[in-house]
């Protein structure tokens, strides 16, 4: 293998691995917000018992994903120097503002969320919970806003030429508002409200299934069951916007993510199928127009296709984003028809009766895990061959004096020090799960909590 291809998967991988953490860091934020907020609300402890389990959870998650994030911007310097000194006054300046507005302000009340139970009023304690998954959600604001502009890139001028070329900023507002971040953001993050919900539909319905902590578990089932149903819903609204925006400025990359190649004519919309790229022809069930339809209101307008670009200037592997993008949409279609049926379920007072659905939602943690990750591979697969899109090819950004045995050994290094921080996730998350929460005696009884249960019940 070349550089090229050895650097992208070496980043690749790490990303990926990365990845799993912050969406279930954000979304389980999200979820401890609501189930502190019923605890303030009713003054029942169970709901406190919820919290300060899920806690415990958090704080594995939000180490883990720290310390896989920090590999990342090394690798900008060894692998991509080119790149890093093209974008780096945009990524400066985004990441400089994550640091200021977010991890400041996560890292800040994190002490006061994970040991400050006994030591401040449950107020103060909620105002930390509800912080701290700010402070997530604003991390997030600011890597989508850094990844938007390699998508769409807006309120810049470029300085210098050849190696020396950089992006330089002209309009701070423009480059956070470029065309694609809002609908980016917002994608992401009810990804990973989805994450942090089927992580809490998942630990509750094994603890259901084992009849441990039953009273515990369908309160917190139907808490993140709630949730889920309500950011499925809304993810099915956000992806047709993200895809409108792709269509717009991104026409190859929408191309390959339908296998759609001639530009004269209507665009069919596939469920599923396969891209046979030797023949520039596409297999599979399909709506006859479909895309056409959702991207310009008429089954009949040609949209651009493959063939309407250079060979150089689409993305190689279309078969890879075509699938990867479709599995993406089956997994969603899929959460929404389980929350929704599982809701009519709890409306007519069976949601507990089915076994089949509760072995189901067991396993329901690794759905929204999936989508992500095949989302963004998509996402930026489909880029190609663009690492800033319509500016910077990939093939340039490399950094001149790496070579593939530099990378090979690394990523093997990456490698195994990953699988020993995912088994020794696996190990002390599993280990958390099967402990339970804490029995009601184990709970603090300071008279802070007392005096607030009291007051409120």
């Amino acid at each position: 293998m070349n550089v090229e291809i050895l650097a992208r998967i070496q980043f690749a991988f790490t990303i990926a691995f990365h990845y799993i953490y912050p969406p279930l860091s954000i979304g389980l934020g999200l979820i401890m917000v609501v189930m502190e907020g019923l605890f303030l609300k009713t003054g029942k402890k169970i709901y406190e018992r919820m919290t300060r389990f899920y806690v415990r959870i958090f704080a594995l998650i939000f180490g883990i994903g720290v310390a896989t994030g920090i590999v990342m911007e090394f690798e900008f310097g060894t692998n991509w120097a080119v790149y890093s000194k093209y974008v780096g006054d945009v990524f400066g300046s985004a990441l400089a503002a994550e640091g200021i507005f977010a991890f400041a302000l996560e890292s800040g009340f994190l002490g006061v969320l994970l040991f400050g139970w006994s030591k401040v009023k449950p107020w103060v304690h909620f105002l930390s919970t509800v912080m701290v998954t700010l402070g997530s959600m604003f991390s997030a604001i600011w890597i989508v806003v850094a990844n938007s502009w390699q998508q769409t890139p807006a309120g810049y001028h470029i300085v210098g030429s050849g190696l020396d070329a950089r992006a330089q900023i002209t309009d701070f507002w423009a480059m956070v508002f470029n065309p694609s971040s809002v609908q980016r953001i917002t994608h992401v993050w009810l990804g990973a409200f989805l994450s942090g919900a089927f992580l809490v539909l998942s630990i509750s319905a094994y603890y259901i299934r084992k009849k441990r902590h039953v009273e515990f578990s369908r309160k917190s089932l139907k808490i993140s069951l709630a949730v889920a149903t309500v950011c499925a819903l809304l993810q099915l609204v956000a992806g047709h916007q993200s895809a409108d925006v792709v269509a717009r400025y991104q026409p190859a990359k929408l191309a390959a993510l339908e296998g759609h190649y001639d530009g004269t004519k209507a665009a069919d919309m596939y469920l599923f199928g396969y891209v046979d790229q030797k023949n520039n022809q596409t297999h599979g069930v399909s709506i006859p127009g479909g895309l056409s339809f959702l991207t310009q209101g008429d089954f009949k307008k040609p949209v651009a296709g493959l063939n309407n670009f250079k060979p150089e200037d689409r993305p190689k592997a279309v078969n890879f984003v075509f699938q990867t993008y479709h599995l993406m949409v089956a997994i969603g279609m899929f959460m929404i028809a389980l929350t929704l049926y599982s809701c009519f379920l709890w409306w007519r007072g069976k949601l507990f009766d089915k076994k089949w659905l509760m072995y189901i939602f067991s396993f329901s943690v690794l759905l929204p895990q999936i989508a992500n990750q095949v989302g963004w591979y998509s996402a930026e697969v489909g880029r190609q061959p663009w690492v800033v899109y319509g500016l910077l090819r990939t093939s340039k950004a490399l950094s001149q004096a790496v070579s593939a045995g530099n990378i090979i050994f690394s990523l093997i290094l990456f490698t195994w020090v990953y699988l020993v921080l995912f088994g020794l996730f696996i190990y002390v998350l599993n280990k958390k799960i099967k402990h339970g929460p804490y029995d009601d005696e184990n709970l603090d009884h300071s008279p802070r909590h007392i005096e607030m249960a009291d007051s409120l019940g």
